[in-house]
């Protein structure tokens, strides 16, 4: 064999051996950005998600994140991928106060609790443990506890008569008085602040299952009986015969605005 060739040789042998530990580099570091990718998505993702889960709470309430964690302490031992979301809202949804309730969860280790609690619509009594206690009304007629509720406001009125022996979560006042709630709801909706002159609203029984309403306005002694439509011509009525009443005739008990006219009883 030539010497030429021998050369050649040589240089094939060794540029071949130089591609070799080219390509075993290449690989090596491959493989290190690997281990390196995984263990940053073991950290990131994978620990994480084995932890107890982060709750973020959100929404307008007047509960604390205290209080609604300490609802979901039952599930704080559970990770991101064993915590159920549908449990969740079943046991806030169990809150009286609470009107609906959404639970997302968002990977690695996020929990998104998101509330909306029952809005008071109107006031009534209730008896327990042998004591007349204040509870809220919403606008579907379920009953609830809300210590948020300014009671001397006026925007919430109290009613008075309905026939509820006693609390239970979640439950709702009788059908027939859900008319009503629903009135008043939607004189809420316009203006507030026909409330603020009335100090009660009574429901007065009558035969066969119907009732009237019997209407206190704030700040006199007297009483207003009308029929079950309440709505802004009606208060606004009821304000125009009190003044007109109370500038002839002062000592009045009670005006009657029933079957389409006025009388009144004096004391």
């Amino acid at each position: 064999m030539s010497d030429v060739s021998m050369a050649g040789f040589a240089a094939e042998k060794k540029e071949t051996k130089s591609d070799v530990k080219t390509k075993i580099v290449v690989a090596l570091f491959f493989v290190f950005c690997a281990i390196f990718l995984i263990e940053i998505a073991v950290y990131k993702f994978a620990l994480p998600s084995m932890h107890a889960p982060k709750i973020v709470i959100g929404g307008e309430r007047s509960l604390s994140d205290e209080q609604v964690l300490s609802l979901l302490q039952p599930m704080h031992g559970a990770n991101w991928f064993s915590f159920n979301a549908e449990e969740a809202v079943s046991i806030l949804s169990s809150v009286p106060a609470i009107d609906s309730v959404t639970v997302t969860k968002r990977f690695p280790d996020k929990i998104f609790v998101r509330i909306a609690e029952r809005e008071s619509v109107a006031m009534t009594f209730v008896s327990s443990a042998g004591r007349s206690i204040p509870v809220c009304i919403d606008k579907n007629g379920v009953l609830f506890d809300d210590a948020a509720v300014d009671r001397k406001s006026g925007a919430v009125p109290i009613i008075s008569g309905l026939p509820i022996e006693h609390l239970s979560e979640g439950m709702r006042i009788p059908a027939k008085y859900r008319t009503l709630i629903e009135q008043i709801s939607e004189i809420q909706n316009r203006d507030r602040r026909y409330f603020a002159a009335l100090a009660e609203i009574c429901v007065v029984p009558k035969e066969y299952g119907n009732y009237e309403l019997a209407l206190i306005p704030a700040h006199t002694r007297m009483r207003v009986l009308t029929d079950r439509a309440l709505n802004e011509d009606a208060l606004q009525y009821m304000m125009v015969v009190l003044d007109v009443v109370n500038s002839i005739e002062p000592d009045v008990s009670e005006i009657d605005l029933r079957y389409g006219s006025v009388s009144y009883r004096t004391r």
